[in-house]
């Protein structure tokens, strides 16, 4: 089935470059363009895409409210942010708004396309660098919270290490070989991790595994 697309920012010769990109792609559509965050979440609200591309500096409302906004309104459509505003101030808040992944505009087509396609397939996509930043700010002290600690007595043992491994990083066959279990039954696990912490996605789950303690930014687990 193809991707539907809405296409959010407030140039028009880049939002015709990412327009082209999709066009050309077999299995994506793109439904509409908003040049500003009022529209694209009022078109998100009408169009009901399966992803939102999301610039974040734009006129009147920015992408982070917007994302914030259209994650809020529906769970089945995800953003990927994209900017060229590699600050970590933009990472942290546009992850804990909703989005499923982020990337820089300087990214090339094919890693672009690769992490769209992820993220509407359900899992998450950061630009590396910015992966090695997040993890290292929590290295520095992030606050655990409360809220977070208490929602991790909801796991089973196995939920918690299974959380543990998705936020180091491996993939859904490098946690069965890791673990010596069929792939299958990782992919019910990682799902029921997501559905008990209500967690739309990998990304947010590794967010949850550092914010609440349960992983150290040394890949150790606390469990």
């Amino acid at each position: 089935m193809s991707i539907r697309v809405l296409v959010a920012d407030d140039q028009t010769i880049v939002r015709a470059g990412f327009v082209a990109i999709l066009t050309a792609e077999t299995d994506m559509t793109v439904v509409g363009e908003a040049a500003e965050g009022d529209a694209a979440v009022a078109m998100a609200a009408g169009l009901a895409p399966d992803l939102v591309l999301m610039d974040i500096r734009m006129p009147g409302m920015d992408g982070l409210t917007a994302t914030r906004l259209i994650t809020r309104h529906s769970s089945r459509t995800r953003v990927l942010v994209l900017t060229t505003f590699d600050l970590d101030a933009y990472v942290y808040e546009a992850l804990r708004a909703g989005a499923s992944g982020y990337l820089l505009k300087d990214a090339e087509p094919e890693a672009l396309l690769a992490a769209m396609r992820g993220v509407a397939a359900g899992d998450g996509a950061l630009a590396p660098a910015v992966t090695g930043r997040l993890i290292a700010a929590f290295a520095q002290g992030a606050p655990v919270s409360p809220e977070t600690t208490g929602a991790l007595s909801s796991l089973t043992r196995r939920e918690r290490e299974i959380l543990t491994l998705v936020a180091t990083g491996l993939s859904n066959a490098e946690i069965g070989e890791r673990l010596g279990l069929a792939l299958g039954t990782v992919k019910v696990h990682v799902s029921a991790v997501l559905n008990k912490l209500g967690l739309r996605d990998r990304v947010q789950a590794t967010i949850f595994a550092y914010e609440s303690g349960l992983i150290r930014p040394s890949g150790m687990s606390t469990a």
